[in-house]
């Protein structure tokens, strides 16, 4: 190795090392900035931290759908719902939503960066839900069933429910059913039926109206929950049931390759 190649090389490593403790740095100002919302002491004390959960008023679920239609073309579907509904209790309310970053969770897109695993509507819908509730592991029933309702939900609605007001496709677009949470699942069901391919504007728009019926779902569930009213409708339990987390429509994927865990004692 040339001596210029060992010392770009050097250098290249140097720069990563230093972006990794640049990164460290932003996330640990981070959490420390929203009051440690990820500190394991809170979970383990069954309470949420000083800053969490956040309060909540009632929204109109019509009016956040729109406003997610619309964010879905600008951040796409996670953050489309989590900006819908938190854009409005910024307003509201003030703070702790004033310093959300509401556009970091772009990344919630394609199924993760475009990995295609869980959809980023529900991610971004649950990631509301545990904020203004909180979650299970925190002592949270409701956060935890509100998330688990937005699962089921969407794996069994034929989506999209929501016809925007101003609809940016004119075209007829046409509904399906995924029995399943996954990206690229509940696209590819419905770019099979359709026959439109993943780039075209039609796909995009189904996707913006599915971001926008689950953020309406989502503002439904949290009302009820406002007021009182609140009742779980979902009934998965497939870790209870055969031992493994799972998702709804594993034997159509998997076959006969299911994992199965072990039946010995842990």
């Amino acid at each position: 190795m040339s001596e210029d190649r060992k010392e770009a090389k050097g250098t290249s490593l140097s720069r990563r090392q230093m972006l990794a403790g640049a990164g460290a740095i932003a996330t640990g100002m981070a959490i420390s900035r929203f009051g440690g919302v990820l500190t394991g002491d809170a979970f383990a004390k069954g309470g949420p931290t000083e800053k969490w959960p956040w309060p909540y008023v009632k929204l109109d679920p019509a009016k956040t759908a729109e406003i997610c239609y619309n964010e879905w073309y600008r951040v796409f579907c996670g953050c489309a719902v989590i900006n819908s509904v938190f854009s409005q209790l910024r307003e509201k309310i003030g703070e702790p939503y004033k310093s959300f970053p509401v556009d970091a969770f772009v990344f919630l897109e394609g199924g993760q960066v475009g990995w295609g695993t869980i959809c980023g509507s529900p991610a971004g819908a649950n990631i509301v839900a545990n904020l203004i509730i909180g979650p299970r592991i925190a002592g949270s029933p409701v956060g935890h069933h509100i998330a688990s309702d937005i699962m089921q939900w969407y794996s069994e609605a034929a989506l999209p429910v929501y016809h925007p007001k101003k609809p940016r496709i004119k075209d007829r677009i046409i509904t399906t059913t995924s029995n399943s949470p996954l990206c690229h699942i509940s696209v590819g069901k419905w770019m099979k039926a359709s026959g439109h391919p993943l780039k075209s504007a039609q796909r995009k728009d189904r996707c913006a109206r599915v971001a926008a019926s689950t953020a309406y779902r989502l503002v439904e569930l949290l009302n009820a929950w406002k007021e009182g009213d609140y009742e779980s409708t979902s009934d998965f339990s497939c870790s209870k049931e055969h031992g493994i987390t799972g998702q709804f429509n594993c034997m159509e994927c998997h076959g006969d390759n299911v994992p199965e865990p072990p039946t010995g004692k842990s």
